[in-house]
């Protein structure tokens, strides 16, 4: 089995798959975002780098993109395409090109959620100022204004007014994804799904915030979720199509246990931090299954 880490050298995460992988007596090359390029014929599409194109597997590290906005975009949008062409040509991608895309669009992911009858957050997308004024006063304030595209709790607003509202989003421009604000006992539970694997821990908010990723100083702590919020985490990764999934469940004041998103590039630093688990050796086995 050759594995392309598609990722960036020297990051925490790739050097442990790296360091796994080599455990298990396989090759590995790590392939940086950047190098991803494609030569076309009517023959079919040449992949670069050489490693990316010769591999059974690539298993994908870190999210696409640099630079600024148009830029961006660009970049992600080749990037993944390279990915669902090298996926259509019959290499296995871990995780998939769609469930990639699914994942980070936090209105497609949360929508998906919700048809498949997973317990989520009430939630309004809307574009423009007064649009999103509207839909906070559907919500109630205090709510929550997440990025649609963003991962570990960076540029997260708790919005206490619909004045509040009108002044983020007249600031970004972008638009609005308003969650209602669900108040806790001031922990969340990240479920990590890889392949028929799961690992737990709870995230704990630093004293005064209400925010608990570990990205901003939350603290994990090894946690057993209860059967039911396994269920819920697998039921989740499934909805995105996900084989590798981090899951985040809270459980309110109210009673409701709700799924907040599903992260297909999932860190898990802290999760081993706290647990001594060795998520690395586990994507490994994963990868190995389909062999």
């Amino acid at each position: 089995m050759r594995v392309a880490v598609v990722g960036e050298p020297g990051g925490w995460h790739v050097g442990r798959i790296v360091a796994a992988l080599a455990a298990r007596g396989y090759e590995s090359s790590v392939v940086p975002w950047a190098t991803l390029g494609a030569r076309i014929s009517r023959d079919g599409d040449t992949f670069l780098p050489e490693p990316l194109a010769g591999s059974d597997v690539v298993a994908v590290r870190g999210m696409p993109g640099a630079g600024g906005h148009a830029a961006r975009l660009e970049d992600v949008v080749f990037r993944m395409d390279v990915l669902a062409r090298l996926a259509a040509r019959g290499t296995r991608i871990v995780n998939s090109p769609r469930a990639l895309e699914v994942a980070i669009d936090k209105y497609l992911s949360l929508s998906l959620l919700a048809a498949a009858g997973l317990p989520v957050p009430a939630t309004r997308v809307a574009q423009g100022a007064p649009a999103a004024v509207a839909a906070a006063a559907e919500l109630g304030t205090p709510c929550v204004l997440k990025p649609l595209f963003g991962s570990r709790g960076r540029g997260i607003e708790l919005l206490e007014s619909p004045q509040a509202v009108a002044a983020a989003v007249a600031a970004t421009g972008t638009v609005a994804y308003l969650q209602e604000f669900v108040p806790h006992e001031g922990w969340d539970v990240r479920i990590l799904v890889v392949g028929a694997e799961r690992f737990a821990i709870r995230r704990v908010a630093p004293l005064g915030d209400w925010r608990t990723n570990v990205s901003l100083g939350g603290r994990p702590e090894r946690f057993e979720p209860p059967a039911d919020w396994v269920s819920l985490a697998v039921r989740a990764a499934a909805a995105v199509s996900a084989e590798v999934a981090g899951v985040d469940i809270v459980p309110a004041r109210d009673g409701r246990v709700l799924v907040l998103e599903v992260n297909a590039i999932p860190g898990w630093r802290g999760l081993e931090s706290a647990t001594g688990c060795d998520v690395a050796a586990a994507l490994v086995r994963h990868l190995e299954s389909g062999f």
